[in-house]
Formats: structure tokens, C-alpha cells, sequence
């Protein structure tokens, strides 16, 4: 019973929508509001930070539990670079509306959304997207796939299951492993979708998108071994960074310098004409 109870209670503490007042929250540069139709049924809140015409677009996609406010510091600094930057709140995140969150699979709508905006408000532009953790996956698992031109992705996970598995053993031990067993169907139920439809190892394959994987040595969430097998699955041409003591979240807060200087070296590789 006992088991049964705490099952219930992850699966509602991790599914559970994260709504946050984003919008009195204005950042210290120049963005506009932009708010992005969804199959008609909700609207993507977002901001859009216009650069130079013709130097390249950029969608910023936030980790889980989060909202663009997360992205600020890259939005900041790649908007100083000449890029347009569109910062969107996920699903069940931010200002977004949303009921649960997906791991991925509503999520990835969400991207495709933002991406579509980017192509027809900058057409003559080439498009790169950067996501974390849950933003990574978005993009990995939109279908069809993403019309860009490069991806950084993020502490991505190669499947769901080793996601979940990695996280229970960190917060309740080796014992909370097994727990898996019991809170992966459980997922495939609160969420209406079967939990193999969200890992993005099965799908990076299929991407011949220049990518970039960013990985950090002391990330128990996403080990280094599980970013190689998502290097190793992708195409050519492809990178991975691997970040001498960087955890699981926010590269750029621990980076700095280094995470803008090799952004900057891959984006122009692929965005500049």
C-alpha cells in the first residue's frame, strides 16, 4: 500500500504542471511579446529578441519545471552576437497553458510551433534551436522533424526509462530504482501514450541536423556514458562537449565564457552564410 501511495505521489508531483507569472519578470534588453497559435487549441508565450536580418534565428528552450526566464543569460548573450532570439515557455510551463507535463511528446508541438514562427517571421534566416534536459528532448522528439539548420542539446537523456531510473536511485537510493517498474506504467497512463515513444536515442538517427551535445562529468541525472550513445547514434557532423565539473542544469551559468565562446564558434559555423 505503501508503494501504491508513493507511486501516486510521483507520478503527480513530476507530471503536475509548473505555471509561473513570467511576464512581470521583464528582462534588462530589448524583447517583444509574442503569444504562437498551437492547432488552435492554446497559444505558446514567448519573447522574441530581434538582431540583424539575415544573420541567423535562434529558439531557446528551457529544462523541466522551468520557463524562458531560464534562458535569459543566452538570450542576452547571443542576441548580442546579432541573432534573433525567441525564448518560449513549454506546455505546462510558464505562462504556457497545459495540464501535465510530457516528457517531450506535447512539448515537442510546442517547438515545432516556434520554430514555424521563426521561418515565416525570418525567411531569409537560417534557424538553429538550443534545449535542455525537457527542452532538448522537445526537440529531438518533434515529428515530423524540425526544419533547422543546427541544434545544441543539453543534458539530454537517451531514454525515458534511464531518466527515470537515474533520478529515483539519486533522491531515494539503489532501492528506488526498482521503483521504475511500477512508475513507468504509471507515466504510460497519466499521460494517455506509451513511455518508448520518448526516448530521444530512437530518433537522433534520423536527424541530419548539425548537432552539438553538451554533457558535464559530474551529471548524475544524464551520465556521460548515456550522452556517447546519443553522440554515437547521431549524424555527421556532430560534436559532443563534455564539461569538466558541470552537473545536470544550466551550462552557461557554469561555463561562462568558455560555454559563449564554443556556442558561438558552432552557431556561426552553421548560421552564417
Amino acid at each position: 500500500m505503501v508503494t501504491i501511495v508513493i507511486i501516486f505521489l510521483l507520478g503527480e508531483i513530476v507530471t503536475g504542471s509548473a505555471p509561473t507569472a513570467v511576464e512581470t519578470l521583464l528582462p534588462d534588453f530589448p524583447v517583444e511579446t509574442i503569444q504562437i497559435p498551437v492547432n488552435h487549441d492554446y497559444v505558446v508565450h514567448g519573447w522574441l529578441a530581434r538582431g540583424i536580418n539575415g544573420h541567423g534565428a535562434i529558439l531557446l528552450v528551457h529544462s523541466m519545471r522551468s520557463n524562458r526566464l531560464e534562458m535569459l543569460g543566452r538570450a542576452r548573450f547571443l542576441n548580442s552576437q546579432g541573432y534573433h532570439v525567441l525564448m518560449i515557455d513549454l506546455q505546462a510551463h510558464g505562462e504556457t497553458p497545459g495540464d501535465r507535463i510530457t516528457f517531450g511528446a506535447r512539448e515537442s508541438v510546442d517547438v515545432a510551433a516556434a520554430v514555424d514562427y521563426l521561418r515565416n517571421t525570418f525567411p531569409h534566416d537560417r534557424i538553429a534551436a538550443i534545449g535542455a534536459t525537457l527542452g532538448a528532448a522537445a526537440i529531438v522528439l518533434a515529428d515530423p522533424p524540425l526544419r533547422l539548420d543546427a541544434m545544441i542539446l543539453e543534458s539530454l537523456h537517451p531514454t525515458f526509462a534511464e531518466a527515470v531510473t537515474n533520478r529515483l536511485k539519486l533522491h531515494l537510493g539503489d532501492a528506488g530504482g526498482y521503483l521504475h517498474l511500477l512508475l513507468l506504467p504509471y507515466f504510460s497512463f497519466l499521460l494517455d501514450l506509451q513511455v518508448d515513444q520518448l526516448n530521444p536515442v530512437d530518433r537522433i538517427g534520423n536527424l541530419a541536423i548539425p548537432v552539438l551535445f553538451i554533457s558535464g562529468t559530474l551529471d548524475r541525472h544524464t551520465t556521460q556514458s548515456e550522452a556517447k550513445r546519443l553522440y554515437d547514434a547521431a549524424q555527421s557532423p556532430k560534436e559532443l562537449w563534455v564539461i569538466e565539473g558541470a552537473g545536470h542544469y544550466n551550462m552557461h551559468s557554469f561555463a561562462g565564457k568558455s560555454y559563449e565562446i564554443r556556442i558561438a564558434d558552432f552557431l556561426s559555423t552553421y548560421l552564417q552564410r
